[in-house]
């Protein structure tokens, strides 16, 4: 089973990026609300993949990354960035900090799945140091 966690302070975003993920019959997801939650989870169970909003009221996404890249375990951990800033400075300083893949919203089902599986094929190779 690979385990997804998906980040978005959106409830509705977190369920579309599942929904259009969900084809995929051996994905499991855990959502989390916030970059701090998601801090949590990842502290607390392995995953195989975050898909991560840069927008959040608490800690954003450019911090979760860091955070991750800082972790020994962690490190390696796939990170597919899915947000509303379509700017070349955000995408840099995603793909810059370690993020695996960029993309913004809106997406298609179709985008976002390809997106998931490519770095799922890639594994750790499509980490940015």
């Amino acid at each position: 089973m690979t385990e997804i966690l998906v980040v978005d302070d959106s409830k509705v975003m977190r369920e579309m990026i599942v929904a259009c993920l969900r084809a995929v019959e051996d994905f499991a997801f855990t959502h989390a609300a916030s970059g701090l939650e998601a801090i949590e989870k990842l502290a607390l169970q392995s995953f195989d993949l975050v898909v991560l909003d840069l927008n959040m009221p608490d800690i954003g996404g450019f911090e979760v990354i860091e955070f991750v890249r800082g972790q020994d375990k962690l490190k390696r951990l796939p990170i597919l960035v899915v947000t509303t800033r379509g700017d070349e400075g955000s995408r840099s300083r995603a793909l810059g900090a370690g993020a695996s893949q960029f993309m913004t919203k809106p997406f298609t089902p179709d985008a976002i799945l390809a997106n998931v599986q490519s770095i799922l094929r890639q594994g750790a190779a499509g980490f940015h140091e």
